[in-house]
């Protein structure tokens, strides 16, 4: 799961940072440097991405592994 959102970030920031680049090269009338969209801007996105989406899935298991011991002792008991 983690794996699949790092992956679906990195597409549409390497996406959205392409387009960004483009629309400033334009602008300015130089060169798109697209090198600079995939490692400055959509590898270090999808990085900090993962490490959050890993964050979070790691709390969630944590508390669904309470919630069912807590659940288990109450059956137990009744």
């Amino acid at each position: 799961m983690t794996f699949l959102f790092t992956l679906l970030s990195f597409a549409v920031a390497l996406l959205l940072s392409i387009m960004g680049t483009l629309v400033y090269s334009q602008v300015k009338h130089v060169a798109p440097n697209l090198a600079f969209a995939y490692r400055h801007i959509a590898f270090p996105f999808a990085i900090a991405v993962g490490a959050i989406v890993l964050v979070l899935l790691v709390l969630l298991e944590v508390r669904n592994y309470r919630q069912r011991k807590t659940l288990a002792g109450i059956e137990r008991v009744s």
